[in-house]
């Protein structure tokens, strides 16, 4: 096993003319209602389907600046594809495949590049350059905005390039759409920290005319279990952003708190679980075993990323929680207190893994005055204009707002959003020169 080798194999351009023609090129497209980025997919698997493949990525590029990404990561099963009315008879059309297929080839062949807009409209700041950001940016740029990009890693890409294995996301796939954002004069600055290093205030006086803040949840949820210490329990996006660090050779592999022939306990069944699991196994786990409170049926996790992670050697433990944690022996070893259906009994680990969400870090909004957050730490934003926070000129959007945690789910919000930064910037722009007339 690997953290590298993608795992899905790509269609062949015969293979994938041939799945694009079984589409019926529904009247009314279901696939497309199940698409939370509404995009036109009957219109470009008919292209795909005559082998018109540059006329298929333009019309994916109307409403997805991320198509690679989407085309492996969606949750095709309860969007696009879950409502394909051939799902019906068992046999729905393979989308997901299918754009990673006409992305993947647009890339490859270099056969989209738009001409760059001049960029007279306006500037703006985007903070985080995950989906919600990279979306914003890129629809803000092809509208003639002048977008700089503030990321506190030095790689970008946020949790596409941090949070997701390379075996289901390579990062060659993310930096490759990246640079089709650069192409459309999108600036990246990587390795700033907007809150310690430059606050909100800070990037006003350099002019820009709006801010966009897409910082995601980096902040971990945790549970309350009774001898839990920082040994004892990691966080699994913790864990997963230093594999992909040691996956690009970034930190070395004793940095990585999984040991090889370690026992591995999950609590949580979302697909940053299924994520955290798979990848552990890979690293030399000798046993991950997923806890969860819930049953099969009532998990968050993709049932297609569940069946991947029962094929790799994952357990489940359904109905089940861990009550305490106490040390086993001077090696570092653990019981684990379990319960399971009222059953109580005690099993050995050597660290517990906790993937039950996260929420927002409070370092911009603790720098920045204006700004309300939720009594759960999620930045306020207003219905009109349309993802506007209380501090007038700022706006959110993402995971860090409340939206759906998903990759696609994002970057829906944020088209949404940049959106309404484009008329705000375009009303101020034109109230300054009614001031100066």
């Amino acid at each position: 096993m690997t953290l590298q080798n993608e795992e899905s194999t790509p269609y062949t351009m015969a293979e994938a003319i041939a799945e694009a023609k079984r589409c019926l090129n529904c009247k009314v497209p279901q696939c497309r209602k199940g698409c939370p980025v509404g995009n036109d997919i009957p219109d470009w698997i008919h292209e795909l389907s005559m082998g018109n493949i540059g006329n298929a990525m333009n019309i994916i590029n109307a409403k997805s600046n991320l198509p690679a990404v989407c085309g492996r990561v969606c949750a095709h099963e309860r969007q696009c594809e879950g409502h394909c009315v051939l799902g019906k008879m068992g046999d729905h059309i393979n989308i997901g495949r299918l754009e990673r297929f006409v992305a993947d080839f647009d890339t490859s062949m270099n056969l989209t590049r738009k001409a760059i807009p001049p960029k007279t409209r306006g500037k703006v700041a985007v903070i985080g350059s995950g989906p919600s950001g990279l979306t914003v940016a890129g629809e803000l740029a092809r509208q003639g905005f002048n977008v700089d990009i503030f990321e506190m890693e030095k790689r970008p890409g946020g949790v596409l390039t941090f949070g997701i294995p390379d075996y289901r996301l390579p990062n060659s796939v993310v930096d490759s759409e990246i640079e089709k954002i650069k192409q459309l004069g999108v600036k990246f600055i990587v390795g700033v920290t907007v809150g310690p290093d430059i606050t909100i205030d800070g990037l006003f006086e350099k002019g820009y005319d709006a801010i966009y803040i897409g910082t995601g949840t980096g902040s971990p949820n945790a549970i309350d279990i009774e001898g839990g210490s920082r040994r004892s329990v990691i966080q699994a996006i913790h864990f997963l952003r230093m594999a992909s660090m040691l996956n690009n050779k970034v930190v070395r592999r004793r940095d990585v708190s999984v040991k090889v022939n370690s026992r591995i306990y999950i609590v949580g069944c979302g697909n940053t679980a299924m994520d955290a699991a798979r990848t552990a196994l890979r690293l030399g786990a000798q046993a991950v075993t997923v806890v969860y409170h819930r049953d099969m049926e009532n998990m968050t996790a993709l049932r297609a990323e569940y069946d991947e992670a029962v094929a790799e050697g994952v357990q489940f433990l359904w109905n089940s929680s861990i009550k305490k944690i106490r040390h086993n022996n001077d090696d570092g070893d653990y019981l684990l207190t379990m319960e399971t259906e009222g059953r109580v009994y005690e099993v050995s680990a050597d660290k517990v893994m906790l993937a039950v969400g996260s929420r927002p870090a409070s370092r911009i909004v603790s720098t920045t005055d204006g700004i309300e957050t939720n009594d759960r730490g999620y930045v306020v934003t207003r219905e009109f204009p349309y993802g506007m926070t209380t501090r007038k000129g700022v706006f959110a959007g993402g995971d860090v707002s409340g939206s759906q945690a998903t990759v696609v789910h994002a970057m829906a919000n944020a088209r949404a959003v940049a959106e309404s930064i484009a008329s705000y910037v375009d009303a101020i722009t034109m109230l300054r020169k009614i001031d100066q007339a």
